[in-house]
């Protein structure tokens, strides 16, 4: 039995033969000879592709190659001839078949990468930048052939010397296509000009991420609690504005939200304004048209033949030729706001008021240096009879010639006016003596010239105000301010007060004020006791010499301010924890608080519900209550 046993391994091994000895070999060396022909394969149908015409050659070639690899040695052994034999033609057809499979599957996975680079941002992109579809396919290779390049591990033969070598995530392009190997990338790189060393970016951490949280609480742009799902929709669109096509019909109030996001990260341009210009829509709101030319302004004429309101921030391309065209148009806007266009000429707004300001009921205009005259304003009453909005801001041309024309618009309600040309106080007596009895909204903004006797103007003349600013006055007296809110006159309650800034400077002797210069105890208990029931929003910022006595009486725990919604009291040195908690007890609706600035105000508990900002603790400058 012992010796039947071992004739029989014998035979065995003598029908395996040498080939199956191969296998054993590469399979202790972990190489896997399966492998080896499915490569061998694989780069001889990358040949069979890159040459249609011998592609039936390259296949047949495949098949004898596989036929010998596949034929054992000869011997004399006949049943292993006879096996094998049997076997060739199966694995000829097999191999065949399997060729076309890969060919298959390789043409699914082409079209499967060419949709996926169709709906790449990516190819959008290159797509619009090309301007024209007879690109689209180089482009879509152009993407193909980037994303087929070797991954880092794959072997490569290298562009210059031919050598094999791994890929690794540093393999150098050649200049002609391909990649290098590291000898060759190093003398690649001494040709390179000298690479400038990128500066480091400091990482704040928890302190930068705080600092940046400060930031915009001092800008007013914080937001306490979690943002709403519309705001994460909002920053959503606008990181991906490349992909928008058209806003649909989304309320008017979510569009200027959009075009306030993107204005404020400046992705406002040529390309996304063609998103805000519909054409049955009758207004156009730019919060920031730095990057558009005066093409751009031609275009929003043309596609909102209906527009009634024309908004535009940082309109510098908004010039002569501009005006020129919205003139010849068919628009008769109603409302026009232009920020920064100091290219437009004296003689271009008399022209355009003169020919289009029949219509227009409001006109703002920021920052518009020496070319909004006094000229232009004398062409506002004859050519504007329905103007009912004024405002005028940052100017340096406007005089009291002007505010002698502005005295003639008898159909004015609202008047903001920020000069820099000093005006006698007089003027401004004579303007409010002949429009004030119809004003609705007074705000007059830097006027260190002004005095007690245009608050008496105003106490004697207005009547119908609901919002009233003066700041920076450095001549108005406290008695002013109390003759002005005395119970006898005859304007109703305001809802919106702000006297900011309206205090004593000297500097040799701050804290001291003899003669009662600016707002301080008398006129702040007066203007409470006359409008405090109404008021919605009061800044008393840097009226510093209201007394806390004065604050005391005012907020004292028999009285409430129902309307109460906003207050600015920052700077105001006698401000403490008492006082803000007499405020919060007696405006149970405020929502807002500012303190900046009033360093007695230290540990104060704020309700539930509203927030105090410029408290600077441990906690952070807005402090959300949470007290019940």
């Amino acid at each position: 039995m012992r010796d039947r046993s071992r004739q029989t391994r014998t035979a065995g091994r003598r029908i395996m033969g040498p080939q199956s000895a191969l296998t054993d070999f590469l399979a202790s060396h972990n190489i896997s000879a399966n492998q080896i022909r499915l490569d061998a394969e694989a780069r001889r149908r990358a040949a069979a592709q890159d040459n249609p015409e011998g592609q039936a050659d390259a296949t047949q070639q495949l098949l004898d190659e596989q036929a010998q690899f596949d034929t054992p040695p000869p011997g004399p052994e006949a049943n292993e001839a006879a096996v094998v034999s049997a076997g060739r033609s199966t694995r000829g057809r097999s191999a065949a078949q399997a060729v076309a499979e890969a060919e298959e599957r390789k043409k699914g996975n082409e079209k499967k990468a060419i949709d996926k680079i169709k709906a790449s941002k990516k190819f959008q992109k290159r797509k619009r930048d090309a301007g024209g579809s007879d690109d689209e396919d180089d482009i879509i290779r152009t993407l193909f052939n980037e994303r087929a390049k070797p991954l880092p591990g794959q072997m490569e033969n290298c562009a210059i010397c031919d050598k094999r070598f791994t890929v690794t995530p540093y393999s150098r392009n050649a200049p002609d296509g391909g990649l290098v190997c590291t000898p060759c990338g190093k003398e690649l790189a001494k040709d390179d000009p000298t690479p400038k060393k990128k500066p480091k970016r400091t990482s704040g951490g928890a302190v930068g991420i705080r600092r940046q949280a400060q930031s915009k609480i001092l800008d007013g742009t914080y937001n306490v609690g979690g943002k709403s799902l519309m705001s994460l929709c909002i920053e959503t669109l606008a990181k991906n504005i490349d992909l928008a096509e058209d806003l649909g019909d989304l309320p008017g109030p979510i569009v200027d939200k959009i075009a306030r996001k993107l204005s404020k990260h400046r992705l406002l341009n040529p390309t996304t304004l063609s998103l805000f210009l519909q054409p049955s829509s009758q207004e156009v709101l730019v919060y920031d048209g730095a990057k558009l030319s005066a093409d751009d302004f031609y275009r929003i004429f043309h596609s909102v033949p209906s527009l009634k309101k024309l908004k535009v921030r940082n309109a510098i391309h908004f010039k002569d030729e501009v005006v020129d065209y919205l003139t010849t148009r068919n628009i008769t806007l109603e409302d026009l706001y232009l920020h920064g266009s100091n290219l437009i000429s004296e003689g271009k707004w008399i022209e355009y008021l003169q020919k289009k300001g029949e219509p227009l009921q409001s006109l703002r205009v920021y920052w518009t240096d020496k070319h909004f005259t006094d000229a232009v304003l004398a062409a506002i009453p004859t050519s504007c009879s329905n103007l009912t909005r004024l405002k005028v801001c940052h100017n340096q041309a406007v005089t009291g010639e002007g505010l002698s024309h502005i005295a003639k618009i008898t159909t004015l309600r609202h008047l903001s006016l920020d000069l820099r040309e000093a005006i006698h106080p007089d003027v401004y007596i004579k303007l409010l003596a002949s429009i004030g009895p119809q004003l609705e909204t007074l705000s007059l903004t830097r006027v260190s010239e002004l005095d007690n006797t245009v608050l008496d103007a105003i106490h004697t003349h207005c009547r119908s105000l609901k919002k009233l600013r003066i700041t920076d006055s450095e001549l108005m007296t406290d008695a002013g301010f109390a003759r002005l809110f005395t119970p006898d006159w005859s304007n109703p309650g305001l809802v919106f007060v702000d006297l900011q800034k309206c205090r004593q400077l000297e500097s040799t002797k701050p804290r001291e004020n003899p003669d009662s210069i600016g707002l301080c105890g008398e006129g702040f208990k007066a203007l409470m006791a006359h409008s405090g029931r109404t008021l919605r929003h009061l800044n008393v910022h840097g009226c510093r010499h209201i007394a806390s006595h004065a604050f005391e009486e005012v907020f004292s725990a028999d009285k409430t301010y129902e309307s109460m919604y906003k207050m600015e009291i920052s700077f105001c040195e006698e401000v403490t924890d008492f006082v803000v908690g007499s405020i919060f007890r007696s405006c149970p609706n405020l929502r807002e608080l500012n303190v900046f600035g009033c360093m007695k105000v230290k540990d104060v508990r704020v309700p539930r519900g509203k927030i105090l900002v410029g408290v600077p603790n441990a906690r952070g400058m807005v402090i959300e209550g949470d007290e019940d």
